[in-house]
C-alpha cells in the first residue's frame, strides 16, 4: 500500500520511503523543501514546524521532526515554500514578518511563519496570550517578541482559510524491512497488538519519534493508533469524561477547561502548540515517566484506566496501574484504550502545580495535584500525588492520613508537608536536587492554601 498525501497542493503516493524516515528528512531530503529546518531534532526549538490537516480537523501546526512519513497519510501538508507559487507575491504572514520587522535568520524564521499561518488558521480569538501560545514552540528570539507579535495581530484575521481534499488512507505500509500497521478499528488494534507483542505503539510520537530524529534507529514494526475512531473520541455524561487513548492534548482542552481548569493549565504547559497537536494523553500515561505532567493530576482525580485485550475490557484503577519506573498494569497483548475521569463534586477543589525551570516546554523537576473537600472549616476528604518524586507518579497516603480531620490552616499545610518525608525519597538529578524537590513539595501545600482560601493573595508571577 502505498502513503497517499497532498504537499502544498500537489497529490502524492509514496511507495518505496522508509517507515522510519522522519517527516523533516523526507521534506528536505526526498522533496528539496529545504526552508523547513533541522535544529533540536526533538520538538523543542520550531524550526522543523510545518501544517498538516487530516481533512476532518482544523489546520495544526507540528513538529515534523517527530513525526514519520507514513503519519502523513491521508492528511495534506503545506511548507513555508507552499505558502505562495514562486510567481506570486508572498503570503500575507510573510508579508507581515517583513513589514513588522520580524523577520529573523532563514533558519527560524519559517518556523515562526508556518507557526503563525497555521494560528490564523484556527479562529482563535487574537490576542497577546493566544499569539504567544501560539508562538511558544518557535524558542529563538532574535529580534524580540514585540514585532513578531505585531505580524500576528495584523495578519490573523486576513488569511483565507484552507481546505484540503479527501483522501483514502491505507492500513498497512512496508519497505520490505520494516512495517507500519494503521487499524481503523479497536478491534484490529488489538488483533495487532497480539500478532505483534514487540512492535511500537505510535499515537503522536512526541516521545517515541526521537528513536528516529535523535538516535536513528529503525522501529521495525509500528502500529499506530491514529485511525482507530474508537479511542480518538471523547464522551461525557452525568459522572465522567471519558477521554479516548488517543485523545491529542489539543482536543482535551475544552472538555477539562469544563471540568478541571486547574489541569487544563497544566497542559497548556506541556510542551508547546506543535507538540500538544500531536501529543496523546494515552501517551503520556503508557510512557509511564515519573515526570509524565498528566499522571499527578489523573492520580488526585482517581482516574480509571480501561484497558483493552483479546479477552475484552477491564478497567484498573490509576492508583494500580503504574507498577514500577516506566511499567503499567498493562498485559502484553493489551492497549489502553481510554481514560475515564470522574467529574469533581461542587464541593471537591482540585489544583494542580507544575515547577520547571522555564514556564513554556520544559520538562518537570516536581508536579503536584490536589484534590481536597473542606467542611466547615476542617479537610473532610484529600487525594495527592505527586511526579518527580519517586519511580513512578505516586500518591503522598501519609500526608493524605495527616491531613484528614484537620482544621484547612496554613500551620496544617506546613505541619502535614513535614508527611512527605514518609511518602517520598526523591533522586537528585540535572533537573534537581532531592533537598529541592522535598522542600518544592512541601511549599506547594502552601501554595494550596493560599490558593484555595484567600484569593487576594498571588501564588503565581507571570509576564504580562
Amino acid at each position: 500500500m502505498s502513503v497517499r498525501l497532498q504537499l502544498n497542493g500537489v497529490l502524492i503516493e509514496e511507495n518505496d520511503v522508509s517507515p522510519s524516515m522522519t517527516v523533516l528528512d523526507y521534506l528536505r531530503e526526498s522533496k528539496g523543501l529545504k526552508g523547513t529546518k533541522e535544529g533540536c531534532a526533538e520538538g523543542d526549538c520550531g524550526a522543523c514546524t510545518i501544517a498538516i490537516q487530516s481533512g476532518l480537523g482544523k489546520v495544526e501546526a507540528v513538529n515534523s521532526c517527530l513525526m514519520l512519513v507514513p503519519q502523513l497519510d491521508g492528511m495534506s501538508v503545506v511548507t513555508v515554500e507552499g505558502l505562495s507559487a514562486p510567481d506570486e507575491a508572498m503570503h500575507p504572514v510573510q508579508q507581515a514578518i517583513v513589514d513588522k520587522h520580524a523577520a529573523q535568520c532563514g533558519f527560524c524564521t519559517p518556523g515562526f511563519v508556518m507557526a503563525l499561518y497555521a494560528y490564523t488558521q484556527t479562529g482563535d480569538v487574537v490576542t497577546p496570550e493566544s499569539v504567544h501560545e501560539a508562538i511558544a514552540g518557535n524558542l529563538c528570539r532574535c529580534t524580540g517578541y514585540r514585532p513578531i507579535v505585531e505580524a500576528a495581530f495584523s495578519v490573523a484575521s486576513r488569511v483565507d482559510k484552507f481546505i484540503p481534499p479527501a483522501m483514502e488512507q491505507s492500513e498497512y505500509y512496508t519497505d520490505g524491512d520494516e512495517d507500519y500497521f494503521a487499524p481503523t478499528s479497536i478491534d484490529q488494534l488489538v488483533a495487532l497488538r497480539s500478532e505483534h507483542p514487540d512492535a511500537h505503539i505510535l499515537a503522536g510520537g512526541t516521545d517515541l519519534g526521537m528513536r528516529a530524529s535523535k538516535d536513528r534507529q529503525p522501529y521495525g514494526q509500528v502500529i499506530s493508533t491514529a485511525h482507530v475512531g474508537e479511542i480518538n473520541r471523547i464522551e461525557r455524561d452525568d459522572e465522567a469524561v471519558t477521554f479516548g487513548a488517543a485523545v491529542t492534548y489539543t482536543s482535551a482542552l475544552p472538555a477539562l477547561d469544563e471540568i478541571a481548569p486547574s489541569f487544563a493549565q497544566l497542559v497548556r504547559r506541556i510542551g508547546s502548540r506543535q507538540i500538544r497537536n500531536l501529543g496523546t494523553i494515552g501517551g503520556n500515561i503508557c510512557n509511564a515517566s515519573p515526570i509524565g505532567d498528566t499522571l499527578p493530576c489523573l492520580i488526585a482525580l482517581n482516574a480509571v484506566m480501561i484497558a483493552r485485550g483479546p479477552n475484552g475490557q477491564r478497567e484498573i484503577p490509576v492508583d494500580d496501574f503504574f507498577t514500577d519506573y516506566r511499567k503499567t498494569a498493562l498485559g502484553v497483548d493489551e492497549v489502553l484504550e481510554a481514560i475515564c475521569v470522574p467529574i469533581p463534586s461542587s464541593d471537591l477543589v482540585f489544583r494542580a502545580y507544575k515547577i520547571s525551570k522555564r514556564f513554556d516546554q520544559d520538562i518537570s523537576a516536581v508536579v503536584g495535584a490536589f484534590a481536597i473537600t473542606v467542611e466547615d472549616g476542617v479537610v473532610a476528604s484529600v487525594r495527592i500525588a505527586f511526579g518527580g518524586m519517586a519511580a513512578t507518579p505516586a500518591r503522598a497516603l501519609a500526608c493524605e492520613a495527616a491531613l484528614i480531620g484537620q482544621p484547612w490552616s496554613l500551620g496544617t499545610a506546613i505541619a502535614v508537608g513535614l508527611a512527605l518525608t514518609e511518602d517520598f525519597t526523591p533522586l537528585t538529578d540535572f533537573r534537581a536536587s532531592q533537598d529541592y524537590r522535598t522542600r518544592v513539595a512541601r511549599n506547594l501545600l502552601q501554595r494550596l492554601h493560599l490558593d484555595t482560601t484567600q484569593e487576594a493573595v498571588p501564588v503565581e508571577v507571570m509576564a504580562l
